[in-house]
């Protein structure tokens, strides 16, 4: 199978051990929207990283099972193809990784595999698709396989900054061309935000829930390494406009103030990023603050929409 890769972006790897095949992006979509994969059968994938809200969630935290909140705001599946790690704080390695970890945390689905596993198995449908797709029966491992090769299809590019970038000089307006130079200029927001997915992928301290009562340690919760406190990953801006709140905690509200935070250092800690500090000397106006949100929204591209399937 040839995955459409849209304008702006080349094709996201794929692991040997799982080449992708129609048939196993099928059954990884009736899997992503099927509320099964809960303990109480109220929470699927899409709930938290919803086709239709460009595949994330508008709630600062999702709700999980029994209507409890998470402490981080989800990430949109958009491009998550592309990242070498995944989560915010980089605890698993892959998307094969990343698909089991919602399952079985208490918070978000509550499950366990092995009684997901069974669940599954009692399905004719599922014994019929795992069969033709592995060779097996309902299983671990082709849970996570499945449905991290449906996510490699969610893939956003053609953006009118892509068309600008491929000689349509009038995809982009004026405001958004003085923002993008901004961006890889003065602001040197490429360091960090480094097309084409605009993210380097690498871990930062910005700060941003440091004021907390009990801030949530970031990175350092999955490595135990002091330095790595208070640090996230760096996000991809593509679509960025469409997948309010912002940050790992979702505490900011519009796009414009989350630029703002960013472009003038952050929020003050022990262990702010040196790059942050960098930018605490740098000067904004209020109208570069706007060109650099107007170059932004010009990153927002074409997506999928995919409706939820018939569910066995």
């Amino acid at each position: 199978m040839v995955i459409k890769v849209p304008t702006g972006l080349d094709a996201p790897p794929i692991p040997a051990d799982n080449p992708m095949t129609e048939a196993k992006v099928e059954l990884g979509k009736m899997l992503y929207f099927d509320k099964r994969l809960s303990r109480d059968g109220t929470v699927s994938c899409a709930t938290c990283h919803d086709p239709k809200m460009a595949w994330a969630d508008h709630r600062a935290t999702s709700e999980g099972v029994d209507k409890q909140l998470g402490d981080r705001n989800s990430p949109t599946v958009l491009n998550a193809a592309y990242m070498p790690e995944q989560f915010w704080d980089g605890r698993a390695a892959s998307l094969e990784e990343q698909a089991l970890g919602p399952i079985e945390n208490p918070v978000e689905m509550g499950h366990t595999i092995d009684e997901l596993v069974k669940n599954l198995a009692a399905v004719p449908e599922y014994q019929k698709r795992f069969r033709e797709v592995f060779g097996t029966e309902v299983n671990k491992d082709g849970i996570v396989k499945a449905i991290a090769a449906f996510e490699r299809t969610i893939l956003t590019g053609n953006s009118p900054y892509d068309k600008y970038k491929a000689g349509d000089t009038s995809a982009m307006t004026a405001q958004q061309i003085r923002g993008m130079e901004l961006f890889n200029g003065k602001g040197e927001c490429a360091t960090c935000h480094t097309p084409p997915t605009f993210s380097n992928g690498k871990y930062y301290n910005a700060g941003i829930g440091s004021d907390k009562p009990n801030p949530d340690p970031g990175r350092k919760k999955h490595t135990n390494k002091d330095a790595d406190e208070g640090k996230f990953r760096v996000p991809h801006l593509r679509n960025v406009a469409d997948t309010a709140p912002y940050f790992h905690d979702g505490s900011v509200a519009t796009l414009a103030e989350a630029v703002r935070i960013m472009a003038t250092g952050g929020i003050d800690n022990p262990r702010l990023s040196p790059v942050f500090k960098g930018l605490k000397e740098v000067q904004f106006t209020d109208e570069e603050i706007a060109d650099l949100t107007a170059f932004l929204e010009a990153l927002s591209g074409e997506y999928p929409i995919v409706e939820a399937p018939e569910l066995p």
